[in-house]
């Protein structure tokens, strides 16, 4: 890991050199080498569905949220202005739902769409070529290779192992050139299953797996959590290492306990930062993710991580049935911080299995100009001082939208036995002369969350705080004027009271967005006061009893 700089140093030499292997005068070199034939030996476990089968081969291609009818052309043919449907339709991971087919159409239809993206996308192409995209690609085909080979011709076949190989071999030379970290891992996981995959020696398998070893040591912290921070970057992960691992079965070695031990930390991690609702916080890049993938993935892990604990910059209290997971705003180095989100102090809170607070999630991907302001303190419940927050996002230069760290690490404590989760930011400071505490403590078996905050002067306080709480999709907002408190009715029909002292409350309108199913219009309520020195702020949600 490097400072901000030297990444950016770093980054620009390996965009040249990239760009310069890429050239169709040296490309050749790479291509060439493609000659190895391949057998289907990855294992698939998640989930398929007959019925996307069939609306795909109605022309209707349901990806990321996002409905395409083609009309009977081929979707690869399509400009579609949904950056997150271009992913899932490239990557190929749809090919799991012909899995089980035995219908001779359905199967030709399946193998017909791979051969159109290779004569589509076969030859090089930057944005459909990109590593970690290639590498979801080259895996979901050797996941199905049998199911696409079979009833293919003879020059069907060829092209088909061809276009792997050639895939593979670009992988191996560009995921060295990687400027994102996560773009190399997803190289490295793809050349292992290449090898896997490969029906000659298999020569190189402990050497590959040594390689992707490496780079999860470096990648990932003590507990097993990615240094992006991101709960879907490391679900992502841990669906192509699932695979892997599975393939590799009862195999023994240095190299497969390693990387064994590697995943199940992986999984722990994914498991504690799971709220009781049963989905992922949503921190740093991570909206909602796919239920059906999530279980699958899970049931991959040998155990679940079911207590209060701190992780990767994370603070986690459990009690009863209720979760709080918050965000210290441990800012990533800054070659894994391109999607990191400005939390610092936020949180989200769920009871049994519904979610009572959260965040906005990432802007959709037909919204690329949003994407900043999801990013930003406003969309989560935290605190902000003047509508800023504590690690805003570089505005320009060579780290342009990237969360650079501007102040001293946030501080972050926990007192299981109290059930309380302390987390205190200095990236104020020099702004607003004050730096700000957050206390959460869960009482009474989970049913009462009671928060603290406070303003610590380290200068001359000024500017206005604003604590937000977002409330989850279908939580009911009922207030009568002039009482101090607010009833929350949930989904469930439970009703939670929000009572507050220090500050002045309003309503406003939210949004909780889901890759998979769109905008959720929701409410956030909103505490205002002048940041003034040793002020404090406190709030309780309780459930009512009946």
């Amino acid at each position: 890991m490097v400072g901000p700089v030297g990444f950016a140093t770093r980054r620009l030499a390996l965009g040249v050199a990239d760009y310069i292997l890429t050239m169709g005068l040296l490309r050749w070199t790479w291509r060439g080498l493609a000659d190895d034939a391949f057998a289907g030996e990855l294992p698939e476990f998640r989930p398929s569905d007959r019925e996307t089968v069939r609306d795909m081969m109605a022309g209707r291609y349901l990806l990321s949220s996002k409905l395409v009818e083609t009309g009977g052309a081929s979707p690869f043919s399509l400009e579609i202005e949904h950056a997150e449907w271009e992913w899932n339709l490239h990557g190929f991971s749809w090919l799991r739902h012909f899995r089980d087919v035995r219908d001779p159409g359905e199967r030709r239809f399946a193998r017909t769409l791979v051969l159109d993206w290779i004569g589509r996308d076969g030859n090089f192409e930057r944005d459909s070529w990109a590593p970690a995209l290639c590498a979801q690609r080259v895996l979901n085909w050797l996941r199905h290779l049998p199911l696409l080979l079979d009833g293919a011709n003879a020059e069907q076949s060829r092209t088909i192992q061809r276009s792997l190989g050639t895939q593979l071999q670009s992988l191996k030379v560009r995921g060295r050139l990687a400027s994102e970290p996560s773009d190399a891992l997803f190289a490295a996981i793809a050349l292992v299953g290449g090898e896997l995959c490969d029906q000659g020696e298999k020569t190189d398998v402990e050497g590959r797996l040594r390689q992707l070893n490496a780079l999860l040591a470096n990648q990932l912290d003590s507990d097993g959590l990615h240094l992006s921070r991101s709960p879907k970057l490391q679900l992502q992960l841990l669906v192509e290492l699932a695979s892997i691992c599975r393939a590799l079965g009862g195999q023994k070695g240095e190299a497969v306990g390693e990387l064994a031990a590697q995943v199940e930390r992986m999984h722990e991690s994914l498991d504690a930062l799971t709220l009781s609702s049963g989905e992922p916080v949503y921190f740093n890049g991570c909206g909602q993710l796919p239920h059906d993938v999530l279980i699958a993935v899970q049931a991959n892990g040998s155990g679940r991580r079911r207590k209060s604990g701190l992780l990767g910059g994370y603070g986690i209290i459990r009690n009863g049935e209720a979760v709080v997971i918050a965000d210290s705003g441990l800012v990533p180095p800054p070659e894994f911080a391109g999607e990191a989100h400005s939390s610092a102090l936020a949180f989200e809170f769920s009871h049994g299995t519904e979610l009572i607070l959260g965040s906005c999630g990432p802007a959709p991907a037909d919204l690329p100009e949003s994407r900043a302001l999801f990013r930003q303190g406003i969309a989560h419940s935290a605190p902000t001082i003047d509508g800023q927050d504590a690690n805003p996002l570089r505005q320009s230069g060579p780290l342009a939208g990237r969360l650079l760290s501007s102040a001293t690490p946030p501080l972050l404590r926990l007192d299981a036995a109290d059930h309380l989760l302390t987390l205190k930011t200095a990236g104020y400071a020099k702004r607003f002369g004050v730096e700000l505490e957050r206390r959460l403590t869960l009482l009474s078996e989970g049913t009462t969350l009671v928060g603290q905050d406070r303003m610590i002067a380290t200068g001359t306080p000024s500017g206005n705080l604003d604590l937000r709480f977002h409330l989850a999709p279908g939580v009911m907002v009922r207030r009568n004027r002039g009482e101090g408190i607010v009833r929350l009715v949930l989904p469930n029909g439970a009703v939670w009271s929000f009572l507050w002292e220090g500050a002045e409350l309003h309503e406003e309108d939210s949004v909780r967005q889901s890759s998979y199913v769109g905008f959720h219009k929701t409410h956030q309520l909103v505490l205002e006061a002048d940041v003034v020195a040793g002020a404090e702020i406190a709030w309780i949600f309780t459930l009512e009893q009946h």
